[in-house]
């Protein structure tokens, strides 16, 4: 099964763990609120999935401003469409797309949370990202890796567990907690790389990692 067509089967369960994770909502804040954004600003997030950022996304930029969810799986968009639609929100546009060359040309901001893990190049499509923003723009990720903190191994059992069920094509991968960790880890230092006055913070008991920053 695609990534696509694993995403579209689980589109509703996956929209419902994405909402209402434990303390999942105030990190997606505390992302929106890294991206410095403006009123008026536009703002593009990568792999927007079932739109549990647009809300923060939208807030931020306000009316006046433009939120574009780009999203390759027909089925979480679907869920996004539906969110939108019954929010009323006029100025939040959804694009089904491939997060690492998306069909867009400029934007005051791009965020990408939970996705980077996917990419087999994951600090090329930064790179992406950062040059579509330009300079001054902004650049945020939010990802989940095993846990670096002392009582790591408590947590990272059971994050394996969740990242093997989680991953479509997992039957081909030796260790997928492994790649996830590489990926993040690349991603992250692409926007240290590309990006000034760069943020860093953690969650989750350090499960979960935010890094933002100003392109140079």
């Amino acid at each position: 099964m695609s990534a696509a067509a694993f995403y579209t089967r689980w589109a509703g369960l996956y929209d419902h763990v994405s909402r209402t994770v434990p303390g999942i909502d105030a990190l997606r804040a505390r992302t929106a609120r890294a991206l410095d954004l403006d009123l008026g600003d536009v703002v593009v997030e990568m792999g927007c999935g079932t739109g549990a950022n647009l809300a923060h996304l939208r807030e931020a930029v306000g009316p006046e401003g433009t939120v574009v969810g780009v999203d390759f799986s027909t089925g979480v968009l679907r869920r996004a469409r539906e969110h939108v639609e019954r929010e009323g929100w006029e100025n939040v546009h959804l694009v089904r797309g491939d997060a690492t060359g998306p069909p867009l040309r400029g934007a005051d901001a791009v965020v990408a949370t939970f996705v980077v893990g996917m990419f087999a190049e994951p600090d090329r499509a930064v790179d992406g990202w950062c040059d579509l923003v330009g300079s001054g723009g902004t650049v945020a990720l939010l990802n989940a890796a095993r846990s670096r903190r002392a009582y790591g191994p408590l947590l990272n059992g059971p994050f394996r567990a969740f990242v093997y069920v989680s991953t479509p094509g997992k039957r081909r991968l030796d260790d997928p907690t492994a790649l996830l960790d590489r990926r993040v880890e690349a991603a992250h230092a692409a926007v240290e790389r590309r990006c000034e006055r760069t943020v860093h913070d953690e969650g989750a008991l350090g499960l979960v990692r935010l890094t933002a920053g100003r392109v140079l």
